[in-house]
Order: structure tokens, then C-alpha cells, then sequence
């Protein structure tokens, strides 16, 4: 079984968030850049763990992204990717970045693409969608637990109220969230044989560009606690409604 495992390169979650260029570029001077967190702790470590239950599996990672990806994938090595394809572009449109993945997976056949549910600097979780779509292959969102029967998935998924449990039969994309997978940090066995991984770079091949960034804008900053009274409900009731808008 072959499997292709999305990962991308995002802003560590302590990092402090600044733009430039009137807002339309992410500063990324001193910003530590790891592993989406929704790739690496489920989509990936579910991957290992179907071939820890079948050695014969390959697990490829595949990173759209320019030279400065390359240490997070190495990591994603060391925790147990065979080899790994970066295709050497930048590009935040989701649509791009799909036609990109799309393209290597086509000319290698791989029975399982599996993606994290979104990622933690864009949110947009649209990737293992429109992936399936130009592959024509099935597409499941939001797996809180895979597993494999022969050539046969069984897939739980969130949805509005509850569960719901599907099968599908392979090839198909998954997108993982909380539950397919616990958290693994790579051994020195894992860091040592990465540095000798394959790690391939291909260039991006002709795609549409369907988007791009107007302007980027912080949130509001937090106003400041007002403490009241426990006697004062009257004051309580006012801030309620002339400031937090409550009702």
C-alpha cells in the first residue's frame, strides 16, 4: 500500500503575529515555523501506524513549498516518512496548492492521501477536498478514527448532532482531526536515518491561481476586566447591555 501524506508549514502557535507591506504579508523574521500541527500529530503518525500493521507499506510526505520547508520535512522523516516531494513553489491559494499535490499523486497511484483537517495559519480546510475532486476519488472530512479492513476503509467522522461511520473501499482521501492519532516525537534512530531520506524537489506544474490576499487585519485587542460588586446587580445588568451587547 502506498500512502501520500499532506503536510504543511505553519507559524508555531506561541509565535507573535505581524504583518508588512500594508498588511498584505505575514512577517516572518524571527517566527519558529513547524509542522501543522493537524498533519503531523494525526495524518501522519496514522500513517506510520498502518505500517506498523503492514511493513510493506510506503508512507511519501509531500510539502508545497519553497527550501526554507525543508527542516520540517526532515522532522516529518524522522518520525517515520519513507521519502519525501517538495514542490518548489510559494503560493497561499488553496486551489493551487491542490492542483500541486494532484498532480504528484496522479503519476504515482497511491491508494491512500491522507491530509490534516485544516491548517492552524490559513483555517481554510479546503485542500483534501478539491484534491478529491481533481482526482475523482472519494473525499471523507474530519476522521476521528480510520481504520483499514483489506482494501476496505472504515472511517468515523464528526457531524451536527454526532457520528457517523463510513465505508469506503481504496483509493480515497481522508482529512484527520483529534482521535485518529496520538502525538509522537521522533527518536535519535528517526533523526539519524532522516538525513539520508529521499528528499525530492519537482518543480509546479501549470495551475490556475484563484485567489490572493487583500489585506491581512489582528483582532481586536482585549478591553480591559471591569469588576462589579456582587450588591450591584443593577450596575451588572447595565454593562450587560450598553457594553457587552448581551442582550
Amino acid at each position: 500500500m502506498k500512502i501520500l501524506v499532506c503536510i504543511s508549514k505553519t507559524p508555531d502557535t506561541t509565535a507573535k503575529i505581524a504583518f508588512t507591506d500594508n498588511n498584505t504579508k505575514f512577517a516572518e523574521g524571527g517566527v519558529q515555523f513547524i509542522i501543522n500541527p493537524y498533519d503531523e500529530w494525526y495524518a501522519l503518525v496514522r500513517a506510520i501506524e498502518l505500517k506498523e500493521a503492514d511493513p510493506t507499506a510506503q508512507i511519501h510526505l509531500i510539502n508545497v513549498g519553497g527550501p526554507d520547508s525543508e527542516p520540517i520535512i526532515r522532522k516529518a522523516l524522522a518520525l517515520g516518512g519513507d521519502e519525501a516531494i517538495r514542490v518548489n513553489t510559494d503560493s497561499a491559494d488553496s486551489y493551487y496548492i491542490a492542483a500541486q499535490i494532484a498532480t504528484v499523486a496522479s503519476q504515482n497511484g497511491y491508494d491512500l492521501i491522507l491530509t490534516g483537517k485544516e491548517t492552524i495559519d490559513y483555517n481554510g480546510a479546503s485542500i483534501g477536498g478539491m484534491v478529491a475532486e481533481l482526482l475523482d476519488l472519494p473525499y471523507i472530512a474530519l476522521a476521528t478514527k480510520f481504520e483499514l479492513n483489506g482494501t476496505t476503509a472504515v472511517v468515523t467522522r464528526e457531524i451536527d448532532g454526532g457520528e457517523e461511520i463510513a465505508e469506503v473501499a481504496l483509493p480515497l482521501i481522508v482529512s484527520c482531526q483529534k482521535g485518529v492519532a496520538e502525538q509522537r516525537i521522533p527518536n535519535m534512530r528517526g533523526i539519524m536515518s532522516a538525513r539520508t531520506k529521499p528528499l525530492k524537489v519537482v518543480e509546479p506544474a501549470p495551475a490556475d491561481t484563484l485567489t490572493t490576499v487583500a489585506q491581512f487585519e489582528l483582532p481586536p485587542a482585549k478591553a480591559g476586566v471591569k469588576l462589579v460588586s456582587p450588591d450591584n446587580v443593577g450596575e451588572l445588568v447595565r454593562l450587560l447591555h450598553e457594553e457587552a451587547k448581551a442582550f
